[in-house]
């Protein structure tokens, strides 16, 4: 994790290009929709926000396994063991999306109002929604490496691991909108942890076979 931070501080191209585009996509949004704080319909608050997010998400992760080259991973290949790699790749990954995340929410909020009626449930559905990406989509980034059209590749393998993660993640957040019984969220809850425990595991255990490859 240590190397990944001191690569993302010695590149930070990466990390301005990607708080740019979220920066510029939220001040899109307020341009076209022409709307004063605490005035958009909470619906179309909620899913423009997850749109936003889900394309930061890939925009930041996608990049973990895409752009290394060949000799690097031969390289890492004599000094660690690949679980260690996709392990410190998933909570960098997981890290870095928290940051964009809770960053992306504090200037919504700004610009397009907060009618969040459960400011902890949504909090926690954030951070759980920063582990799913960063979990399924650093696993399909290093399968996706292995092919010459890469970012084809990972829209589509993307997609359907990402579509029930999405399902439950705005289904909770809604709930956190409407203020509902945090009760009425556990069983979501629950369904995006089992997720995130599949596919992490999955990733801790078919991950070497894919490097050795």
């Amino acid at each position: 994790m240590k190397k990944e931070v001191l690569l993302e501080w010695r590149q930070r191209y990466a990390i301005n290009g990607i708080l740019l585009y979220l920066v510029s996509t939220i001040f899109i949004c307020y341009l076209s929709f022409n709307v004063k704080a605490n005035q958009l319909n909470p619906v179309t608050w909620n899913a423009l926000f997850w749109i936003i997010l889900l394309f930061t998400a890939i925009n930041a992760v996608a990049k973990s396994f895409i752009q290394e080259k060949e000799g690097k991973f031969l390289y890492y290949y004599w000094l660690i063991k690949p679980q260690t790699l996709i392990v410190a790749r998933i909570l960098y990954n997981a890290l870095l999306m928290l940051i964009l995340a809770v960053l992306g929410f504090v200037m919504y909020s700004l610009v397009l109002g907060n009618p969040i009626h459960d400011p902890l449930l949504f909090v926690i559905n954030l951070l759980m929604a920063a582990i799913s990406f960063s979990s399924a989509l650093t696993m399909i980034s290093a399968i996706a490496s292995k092919a010459n059209n890469n970012q084809t590749l990972m829209a589509i393998l993307g997609f359907p691991v990402i579509l029930p993660m999405l399902l439950m993640i705005i289904k909770i957040s809604k709930n956190a909108l409407d203020g509902i019984e945090r009760s009425a969220s556990y069983d979501e809850m629950l369904t995006l942890l089992a997720i995130n425990l599949i596919v992490g595991a999955v990733s801790y255990l078919l991950f070497p076979y894919l490097w050795r490859s």
